[in-house]
C-alpha cells in the first residue's frame, strides 16, 4: 500500500511541487490550502486547512484518517515571510508569523501523533529555512520562527523514537516561488532611521528569490528522505554558498561572521 502523505501549504510553490512529484511517484498525497476551491486544477486533492486554527487542524487530520485510515508522512510546509526592522515590526505581525511558522506545525504534529503512535510508524518533515541558522538583518523574526521549529524538531526526535516515529528538518535556501509577494513587509517610512538600509536589503532579498532554484529540487530531496530508512536530523537544500554559510557560522569567530553578513547585505 502506498504511503499517505499530508502536505500543508500545497497549493503553490514548494508545497505544490512536492505534492506533484510524490503523486507521480505513486504516493497518496493529500495537500492543504486555506482556499482549496481556487485550485481545481491540482493533480492531488486539496483539503481546507488553516494551520493557525486548532479546530481547522483537527478537522483536516480527522478527514484524512476518515478517508485514508492512516497518516504515514506529514510535511509541514505552510509558512509565511516577514521583513522589517525589529524595532518597527508591529507586535501583531510578529505573533502572526509565529502562528504560521511555529505554532501551526506544532498543532499539526500534535494532531497526527496519536495516529502515528497507534501505527508504530510515521515520519514528520518540518520545512524550516537556511535563515533559521542565523539572525538575518531585517528578517529577524522570520529567522526566529524557523529556528524555533528547528530546535523543537530536535526534541521531538528523541521523545518519539520509542514509538517508531521519525522527525527531520529540511532547510531550503532561496527558491523561485511567490513567497516574496506573500511576505508581510514593514512599510518603508520616510523618517525611519532604517529607511535606506532596509530598502536596499529588501531589494536584495527579493532579487535572491527571483533568481532562486527550481522548487522541484526540494521535491526530489523530500522524496529521498521519505524512502530513506533512518532520516538524518537535518538536511539543507540550496545553492553552494547558502549551504556553506551555515558551515562558516560554526567555524568562524562570531564577529567575523557578522561582518561577512553585513558586507553581503551592504550594511555599514
Amino acid at each position: 500500500m502506498s504511503k499517505v502523505v499530508c502536505i500543508t501549504g500545497a497549493s503553490s510553490g514548494i508545497g505544490k511541487s512536492i505534492g506533484e512529484y510524490l503523486t507521480v511517484k505513486g504516493f497518496q498525497v493529500i495537500g492543504s490550502s486555506r482556499n482549496p476551491e481556487n485550485y481545481k486544477e491540482s493533480i492531488f486533492p486539496l483539503f481546507k486547512l488553516d494551520v493557525r486554527d486548532t479546530n481547522s487542524v483537527n478537522k483536516f487530520v480527522d478527514q484524512v484518517i476518515s478517508e485514508k485510515g492512516r497518516v504515514d508522512v506529514l510535511i509541514n510546509n505552510a509558512g509565511m515571510g516577514i521583513t522589517g526592522p525589529v524595532e518597527e515590526t508591529p507586535e501583531e505581525e510578529i505573533q502572526g508569523v509565529f502562528e504560521t511558522n511555529f505554532y501551526g506545525p506544532v498543532r499539526m504534529i500534535k494532531a497526527v501523533l496519536p495516529t502515528m503512535r497507534l501505527q508504530q510508524s510515521g515520519l514528520v518533515i518540518n520545512v524550516t529555512s537556511i535563515a533559521a541558522y542565523m539572525g538575518l538583518p531585517y528578517r529577524g523574526f522570520y529567522s526566529a520562527s524557523k529556528s524555533a521549529l528547528e530546535i523543537t524538531t530536535e526534541a521531538l526526535r528523541m521523545e518519539t523514537k520509542q514509538f517508531g516515529i521519525e522527525f527531520t528538518n529540511v532547510a531550503p535556501g532561496d527558491f523561485a516561488t511567490n513567497i516574496a509577494s506573500g511576505r508581510y513587509h514593514v512599510p518603508l517610512v520616510k523618517n525611519s532611521p532604517y529607511r535606506e538600509a532596509y530598502g536596499d536589503t529588501l531589494e536584495l532579498m527579493n532579487a535572491h528569490v527571483d533568481d532562486g532554484k527550481d522548487p522541484k529540487e526540494m521535491a526530489k530531496a523530500i522524496f529521498k528522505i521519505i524512502i530513506s530508512k533512518h532520516p538524518k536530523v537535518r538536511y539543507k537544500v540550496g545553492d553552494f554558498m547558502q549551504k556553506t554559510s551555515v558551515v562558516l557560522k560554526k567555524s568562524l569567530p562570531g564577529k567575523m561572521y557578522e561582518k561577512m553578513l553585513m558586507n553581503h547585505y551592504k550594511l555599514k
